[in-house]
């Protein structure tokens, strides 16, 4: 049964750090490509990084570049995202989901992770 189990996230002052967790069973991560979706509130399901299959390119949008980092663990069959200098506008709830592609449409998401970046 493919399911994708999130943890981490929570609240943190701007400036501060937060790190998420998607735990995978029923597939290998590194077979598939994975992104990590934010949904802010008022606004659209938008990526904010995504690590292809296989080769593990980590790509990221403008918005995040310099400030968070993907990785992905194969021998824990996980992903991760470490955001750092967060920012007000970095708060909604953030879901990891295998994707088609990079950019491309989830297929199977994990369970939605709230982040709250506030003073």
């Amino acid at each position: 049964q493919l399911q994708l189990v999130q943890s981490g996230g929570g609240l943190a002052q701007p400036g501060g750090s937060l790190r998420l967790f998607c735990d995978v069973s029923g597939f290998r991560v590194e077979n598939y490509a994975i992104g990590w979706l934010l949904q802010a509130p008022g606004k659209e399901r938008e990526e904010v990084s995504c690590i292809a299959a296989n080769d593990g390119r980590t790509f990221y949008a403008d918005a995040v570049t310099g400030r968070f980092t993907m990785a992905r663990d194969n021998a824990k069959n996980a992903v991760s995202l470490q955001m750092d200098s967060l920012k007000p506008e970095d708060t909604g709830v953030y879901y990891c989901a295998v994707v088609g592609y990079c950019s491309g449409p989830g297929v199977y998401w994990g369970q939605g992770t709230q982040v709250t970046v506030s003073s």
